[in-house]
């Protein structure tokens, strides 16, 4: 049975939310990390058929905010410590 082309979509960018939010752990969490929660909003407010996948999208988006409070915190306000 063929899925219609919109849950195909929302399928594709549930994947992309769940690959982005994991890679937005080890890199450029402040991009990949909302952009990770959008795209999950995006693919459940689209219906898609991969749920738990977008949900972990969402979850691992939200780790992302939160590992880049932590080293902020962490380096007293900069991503970056010199000197």
């Amino acid at each position: 049975m063929p899925t219609r082309p919109a849950t195909a979509e929302a399928d594709r960018t549930a994947v992309a939310s769940f690959v982005l939010g994991l890679l937005g752990l080890l890199l450029f969490n402040l991009v990949l990390g909302p952009l990770a929660i959008a795209l999950a909003a995006f693919a459940l407010h689209r219906g898609t058929t991969r749920p738990g996948r977008a949900r972990l999208g969402l979850a691992l988006g939200l780790a992302d905010l939160a590992v880049l409070a932590a080293t902020m915190t962490a380096g007293h306000g900069t991503l970056f410590r010199l000197g």
